[in-house]
């Protein structure tokens, strides 16, 4: 939130230095403005963390875009804002606007989703995957099955759901609207999503 709160500051200071009596009125319209884009990300392969606003301040999306980055090549790719949308949209349908959310897999390189295809004959992991155009995530969220991660993917209609109940995560991207399912469920699923395998999907 601290991003969201330095917006707010900035507003505000430059409002009152102008002599405006709106200040507080256009101090509150950027916070709910910032709000309304604003995420939480945990990267479960690199282990980083961010905090950002990506519409309303323009660096927002470039340092999303690093984050979501190939873990294995570093290569980066410019994500469709519409996919931050869907997961912003998504954590506010689970009653947790300001939750996190954690990332298995963000942009795969050709070489990557290539990689994990030679892996395994049954990988999961699709030959065109959104992933190479970056417009998919795949995600979990502590605290929340995946089953109703899942279902709450699907009532949005924002594009193609994944459900991986054998890694415990969703798929979920902006292109074409679709489902699919992929791996056996446990016979038991820990209470927290961290102690699960993590792996990557379509």
């Amino acid at each position: 939130m601290q991003s969201v709160r330095a917006m707010v500051a900035v507003a505000a200071i430059l409002f009152s230095l102008s002599g405006s009596s709106k200040a507080s009125e256009v101090a509150s319209s950027a916070l709910t403005s910032a709000q309304q884009y604003h995420l939480r990300l945990h990267h479960l392969h690199t282990g980083g963390d961010i905090d950002v606003v990506y519409r309303v301040v323009p660096a927002g999306l470039e340092k999303l875009n690093y984050f979501l980055r190939d873990h294995r090549t570093q290569n980066e790719s410019n994500y469709d804002p519409k996919e931050f949308d869907l997961l912003h949209a998504l954590m506010t349908r689970l009653g947790r606007p300001d939750g996190v959310i954690d990332i298995v897999c963000g942009y795969r390189t050709p070489w990557s989703n290539n990689l994990l295809r030679r892996g395994s004959a049954s990988s999961g992991v699709a030959e065109h995957s959104q992933h190479m155009l970056a417009k998919a995530i795949d995600i979990r969220v502590p605290g929340v099955a995946t089953a109703k991660l899942r279902d709450a993917a699907l009532s949005l209609h924002g594009g193609g759901v994944g459900y991986y109940p054998a890694s415990q995560f969703v798929h979920v991207d902006v292109g074409p609207e679709r489902e699919w399912s992929f791996g056996r469920i446990p016979r038991r699923v820990g209470r927290r999503a961290h102690g699960a395998r993590v792996s990557s999907g379509e």
